[in-house]
């Protein structure tokens, strides 16, 4: 069954999305720095009526949105958005996996960890975890995700050697090595590349 919300209602979903997104913003801008070679990105929300789908818990797609706001603040806190706003590069997304292990109900607060688990020359991988703050599951993680993606320059029409990012970030560091799981998500995102062909790089991300 199709469901089309009324057009209030669909304002009403958006301009919350639009405010946890100011709200993250200006605390990333005016929050401590981060090392985006060490640090890990630690945000806290709660679940709101217009993040639930039918089943009543967090709708599976709210869960891709709000990563966006994790990487939002690493971007922010470790001075690379300023480089990006300067130089007018674009964050893209290349590739995400998400691995779901426990719902996430209404008005429940949780926290997205976000931290770099390793590089390659032009893209970068983060892994992102939902982990549950409140109720009888607190502690334990609701979703994990792993994301590759880096920022494009569409001038030049490529993306940004992350040597050079670590350079705008101050940060002098080695990718970690590449643990199994990260390892399994390279492999099987370029097998999807070789099938779907080249073409578009990415699409644009937060």
């Amino acid at each position: 069954m199709y469901f089309d919300p009324p057009q209030q209602y669909g304002d009403h979903i958006i301009m919350n999305l639009w405010l946890r997104l100011l709200r993250c913003l200006v605390a990333a801008l005016f929050g401590r720095p981060l090392d985006p070679g060490q640090g890990v990105s630690r945000l806290t929300f709660r679940v709101w009526p217009h993040d639930l789908d039918p089943s009543l818990h967090m709708n599976n797609g709210r869960y891709l949105t709000l990563m966006d706001l994790g990487r939002l603040d690493v971007l922010a806190r470790s001075g690379l958005l300023r480089a990006a706003w300067k130089h007018g590069w674009t964050p893209i997304a290349s590739g995400i996996q998400i691995r779901y292990r426990r719902e996430l109900r209404l008005w429940q607060t949780f926290r997205i960890e976000t931290r770099l688990v390793g590089w390659q020359t032009h893209l970068v991988v983060m892994e992102q975890r939902f982990v549950i703050e409140t109720g009888p599951y607190a502690g334990q993680t609701a979703a994990i995700a792993l994301f590759k993606g880096g920022l494009y320059d569409r001038a030049e029409r490529r993306f940004i050697d992350v040597n050079r990012l670590m350079i705008e970030a101050n940060v002098k560091a080695e990718s970690p090595n590449l643990t199994p799981d990260v390892v399994a998500f390279l492999t099987a995102d370029d097998a999807m590349r070789q099938v779907f062909g080249r073409g578009t790089q990415g699409v644009a991300s937060g």
